[in-house]
């Protein structure tokens, strides 16, 4: 497993040792020692979450607030998404910054995005199976998000405007600007 450090502060790229011969492959997908190790950073998980989209779906930007933050350590399980991270802390020097990255079934990459980051991906194959651990348990109560388009944040998602499928809460998500955070 190596772990590699994105632009974003605290904010990392998983790549698993994958193994593979005839009988198909074997990596391990995550090692809670070796990934404190390796970052420094507490990677306890506590809930899992998959989700399945066709092509041009948008899921995002969202986040939990306050004592239900969640970080998250995300995959593509089948399929191809863009991943997107967005550093949410007013108080980090990468404030108001974005990375995106391929994830797909085929490189078997994760990303692992810390608490107080919004998140979302966009599907660019023609279904993609999604897979979140998360270090908090969902709360409603505590969803938060910012509009996938907001011109401050100028993310581009791979895909076409007029082929995104969003969500109404995604549609109507305040903007960056608005600090829904």
């Amino acid at each position: 497993m190596e772990i590699k450090e994105t632009p974003l502060k605290d904010c990392y790229i998983i790549e698993p040792t994958v193994f593979e011969d005839d009988r198909g492959y074997f990596f391990e997908k995550y090692n809670e020692k070796k990934f404190e190790e390796l970052t420094g950073m507490n990677g306890h998980f506590v809930q899992d979450n998959i989700s399945k989209s066709s092509y041009g779906v948008l899921r995002g930007l969202h986040l939990q607030k306050g004592e239900y933050s969640q970080a998250k350590l995300v995959s593509c399980l089948e399929g191809k998404v863009w991943d997107v991270a967005v550093d949410l802390r007013e108080d980090s020097p990468t404030f108001g910054k974005c990375f995106g990255i391929e994830l797909t079934a085929e490189n078997k990459t994760q990303m692992y995005i810390p608490r107080g980051f919004g998140h979302g991906f966009s599907v660019l194959s023609e279904t993609a199976v999604f897979s979140y651990k998360c270090d908090n348990f969902y709360n409603k109560e505590s969803e938060g998000s910012v509009k996938f388009n907001d011109p401050d944040l100028m993310i581009d998602w791979k895909i076409d405007e007029k082929d995104m499928i969003l969500s109404e809460k995604d549609l109507n998500a305040p903007s960056f600007k608005d600090k829904n955070f």
